[in-house]
């Protein structure tokens, strides 16, 4: 059958193609799933289902999981379920606080990591850490599962020597980084293909293939770290803009903030991270005299219910507020995905607190966005990074059908 986006510039391959693609996320939203059930999600025929699946299961992708008993009579339906050793993808997460490098199969299950929680040290040293690391995950792979690899993902702030300010850190701490192209570094010495984006796209990725995006195909993507995060998800992929950098709302200008914790703009306004961050909470939970230098110290405060915690969330919400509605405004997205580096009732308060803002404030014939909880927390970045290559590779972008899938690749793609 004739799919209806595809346009005249499609052909049979990139159509096959554009298929096989649809069917394993149907049966990644669904599974296991049988192939009466793929036939319905995908729209396609059941001869064309099963052409598919048979190529499928040779290739490795897919496997069968049981019987599904449907009443006392015909035959019972096989089921199938993505095969976890069908593909794997290495991913590296840098931060202005820590390198984490980890090892995922074509379930989302990380297999290994290794991280490094210190203060981004310079280019060539962090090379060499991510390049053992990687190594070292290697030899966790057998020699056929090595060639079911799929490239290395690299997530990272695209501008880890701005900001230093409102984050707090030193301003020289990474004037190394401001011209680095740590992919195309990383892909001189691995002999795989890399791939990169900023590290909210990458953790919105990382949704959209293997978590909220099974429920919902458009959204914005909310994640709060040491600074804040974003990407946006339309029609089951990710807006990336000119310079790979929309849905960035760390820089969306805010108000300043009314906590006597925060440094005050030069100007009239200040921008999101400085209000809407980790390293925001952090240094307010100093001023009030409390222990606030790591991840576990920053839990223990939630943990504990201080008022300095409370205060902070009530200065990010009122910042978040018409962030996320200009947001909505912009983009029309349903669901709004919310995660964070810590937890400890942290993104469930946030959530509550935003969802009643935001009904409280919504402008007529507007409604409220459905909030969702993210499904990686502190992991979002390093899977977010592991998924780019497997994403690229297994999903059904619609520049498929075009012939444009080379292109996209290439974009995302530092050639060795």
């Amino acid at each position: 059958m004739r799919h209806p986006h595809v346009g005249r510039g499609s052909n049979s391959a990139n159509l096959r193609r554009y298929n096989e693609r649809l069917l394993l996320q149907a049966l990644r939203r669904m599974q296991p799933a049988s192939k009466a059930d793929l036939a319905r999600s995908a729209n396609l025929t059941s001869t064309s289902v099963g052409s598919i699946i048979a190529s499928l299961e040779q290739a490795g992708l897919i496997e069968s999981t049981g019987r599904r008993v449907q009443g006392l009579r015909g035959q019972p339906a096989s089921l199938l379920q993505l095969a976890p050793q069908g593909a794997f993808g290495i991913g590296v997460r840098l931060d202005r606080g820590g390198i984490e490098t980890v090892l995922v199969n074509f379930a989302g299950e990380v297999l290994a990591r290794r991280s490094h929680d210190m203060t981004l040290p310079a280019p060539a040293k962090v090379l060499a850490l991510v390049g053992e690391d990687i190594r070292a995950l290697l030899d966790r792979l057998s020699s056929a599962e090595r060639e079911r690899l799929t490239g290395i993902g690299v997530a990272q702030p695209f501008n880890l020597g701005c900001w230093l300010r409102e984050l707090g850190l030193s301003p020289n701490a990474f004037d190394a980084w401001h011209d680095v192209d740590f992919a195309s570094e990383l892909a001189s010495i691995v002999p795989l293909p890399v791939f990169s984006e900023n590290d909210g796209n990458a953790a919105a990725i990382a949704e959209l293939f293997y978590g909220c995006g099974r429920q919902a195909s458009d959204f914005i993507y909310l994640f709060l770290g040491p600074a804040i995060g974003g990407g946006i998800a339309i029609d089951g992929d990710c807006l990336r803009g000119a310079n790979n950098n929309a849905g960035d709302i760390g820089v969306m200008p805010v108000p300043p903030s009314r906590l006597p914790s925060a440094p005050q703009p030069s100007g009239a306004w200040d921008i999101l991270l400085a209000r809407a961050s980790l390293n925001a909470l952090a240094r307010h939970l100093r001023y009030c005299g409390e222990t606030a230098d790591t991840r576990a110290d920053l839990e223990a405060c939630v943990a504990r219910a201080i008022p300095a915690v409370d205060a902070w969330i009530d200065d990010c919400i009122d910042a978040l507020v018409p962030t996320v509605r200009a947001m909505l405004c912009v983009t029309d997205a349903p669901v709004v995905v919310i995660d964070a580096d810590i937890d400890a009732g942290l993104i469930d308060t946030v959530m509550a607190r935003l969802r009643a803002a935001l009904a409280l404030g919504a402008p007529e014939a507007r409604g409220a966005p459905e909030l969702m909880r993210g499904s990686f927390g502190p992991d979002a970045g390093a899977i977010g990074a592991a998924s780019l290559p497997m994403f690229f590779n297994f999903s059904p972008r619609a520049g498929i059908l075009k012939g444009a899938d080379a292109q996209a690749q290439e974009v995302n793609h530092v050639p060795h």
